[in-house]
């Protein structure tokens, strides 16, 4: 008896405690939740304009600094941002600056059918500036005639093809060059997707020794496609002619430039003048058009 009146004394206790009230859990507290701040962004228009007058005051300056004739032109597709000093002045020798134009002429006449020979001679042509291929590929297209009429059809109204055979003597203003580079990115005039492709790609990879010039303007990462051209002037003082043009892009900007010179004491003198212009329209374009934030209303409907 004993035994079981202890056993249920036992189930009495355990029973009374199960009744008690359960321990408090103290709830998991959840990090408060972050609200992403409202603001505003809009083109700041004055500082814009600032930041442009002290642009064009120092390139005018830097110009009248060097020797020689000097001009240049620029567009950024992203703003629609442009530059220019003396960008329709059309008697610049373009040199080896024309051997664009001639496979993209090609590429235009053929419907985009080269042989596998025409396109090593595009290949040399652009990316070594190789001088006999372009004397082929010139006489292929059908000479200055064909390139008449192709500058014709593609809206050139400022480019002369050399005479004869002499595909250098090509003239041109910057304004053009510009606007065979918006051509070549945006398409149309008779060039399809993968001609424009072929030729921005060649000019993306011009060897290592050619890449001076435009690619100035460049900022780490930005890719760049050019083609300059460079030649001795015999007959005008013993001078040179160095051109450069092509296009920049990268986050926020598509940049076309064309720097011409002539009438320059050397081929050194001209690659200097070029990159000075470039590197100082490169380094100060996104100064052209500024943004400003503010805050959201805090009502903003009434």
């Amino acid at each position: 008896m004993r035994g079981k009146w202890m056993a249920w004394l036992g189930l009495a206790v355990a029973a009374g405690c199960g009744a008690g009230k359960a321990p408090v859990v103290p709830a998991a507290v959840e990090a408060p939740v972050k609200v992403a701040r409202c603001v505003l962004k809009f083109r700041d228009i004055r500082a814009g304009k600032a930041a442009r007058a002290r642009l064009e005051r120092d390139l005018a300056q830097y110009v009248r600094g060097r020797p020689g004739r000097i001009v240049y032109g620029a567009l950024d597709l992203v703003t629609g941002i442009r530059l220019g000093q003396g960008e329709h002045e059309h008697d610049m020798i373009t040199a080896s600056g024309a051997k664009v134009d001639i496979l993209a002429a090609l590429l235009a006449g053929r419907d985009s059918r080269l042989d596998e020979g025409e396109r090593d001679l595009a290949t040399r042509m652009i990316r070594e500036s190789d001088n006999s291929a372009a004397d082929v590929l010139w006489s292929r297209v059908g000479g200055g005639g064909a390139m008449s009429d192709f500058y014709r059809r593609i809206g050139l109204k400022e480019t002369t093809p050399g005479p004869s055979k002499y595909w250098g003597g090509t003239n041109t203003s910057p304004a053009d060059r510009i606007r065979l580079m918006k051509v070549l990115v945006q398409g149309g005039k008779g060039l399809t997707a993968g001609d424009r492709g072929m030729v921005l790609g060649l000019m993306e990879r011009v060897q290592k020794d050619q890449a001076w010039g435009v690619s100035a303007a460049a900022r780490p990462g930005d890719r760049v496609a050019l083609k300059n051209g460079w030649t001795p002037r015999p007959f005008i003082h013993h001078t040179w002619a160095v051109t450069s043009y092509g296009r920049v892009v990268g986050p926020g900007r598509d940049l076309l430039l064309s720097v011409q010179t002539d009438r320059q004491p050397g081929e050194g003198t001209g690659i200097q003048t070029i990159e000075g212009i470039a590197r100082m329209i490169g380094h100060r374009l996104d100064d052209l058009s500024p943004t400003r934030t503010r805050p959201c209303p805090t009502n903003p409907i009434a």
